[in-house]
C-alpha cells in the first residue's frame, strides 16, 4: 500500500514543487506523506519559481511552503514512491537508488497516457507554466485514482 509519495524533478523548483502541491490538494486527508526533491542541489533551501508559484495561486493552489532540495539515499526508503518528471529524472533516480530500497520509481505522465507525451516539459526554460500545471494536474488526478 502506498502510503508516501516523493515528486522528483531537475531543480526541484518548478515542476515536482507543482506536482506536490498538487497532490496534496486532491488527496486532502488521505494521510499520505507527499513532498518533492530534485536531482541536483542548484536550489537548496530556495523557495519555488515565481512563475510556477504564481500560476499555481491564480488557481487556488498555495507553494509558499514548499522549499527545494535535492534527493538523498534515505528517500528510497522514506517513500514508497518515487514520481519522476521525465527520463532523465528517472535515469538519475535509478543511479541513486540503493540496492534492495523499498522505493518503487515510476514516471508521473504514465498515469496520463491520453496527453500523448512521456515527459513532463521543463517550464523553467520554455515558460509554458499554465500548460505545465494542467499536464500535472491531470497525471496525479490519475494517480491518485490508482492508488
Amino acid at each position: 500500500m502506498t502510503r508516501s509519495i516523493l515528486f522528483v524533478c531537475l531543480g526541484n523548483i518548478c515542476r515536482s514543487p507543482t506536482a506536490e502541491a498538487i497532490f496534496r490538494v486532491q488527496a486532502q486527508g488521505r494521510g499520505l506523506l507527499i513532498d518533492s526533491a530534485g536531482t541536483s542541489g542548484w536550489h537548496d533551501g530556495k523557495p519555488s519559481d515565481p512563475r510556477a508559484s504564481a500560476e499555481a495561486r491564480r488557481r487556488g493552489i498555495d507553494m509558499s511552503y514548499i522549499r527545494s532540495r535535492k534527493v538523498i539515499r534515505e528517500d528510497f526508503e522514506r517513500f514508497d514512491l518515487i514520481v519522476g518528471m521525465d527520463t532523465q529524472n528517472m535515469a538519475d533516480l535509478r543511479a541513486i537508488q540503493p540496492a534492495g530500497s523499498r522505493a518503487r520509481l515510476v514516471k508521473l505522465l504514465d498515469y496520463a497516457p491520453e496527453l500523448g507525451i512521456t515527459d513532463v516539459p521543463d517550464p523553467y526554460f520554455e515558460d509554458n507554466f499554465p500548460e505545465v500545471l494542467d499536464m500535472i494536474d491531470i497525471a496525479c488526478s490519475h494517480l491518485l485514482e490508482s492508488l
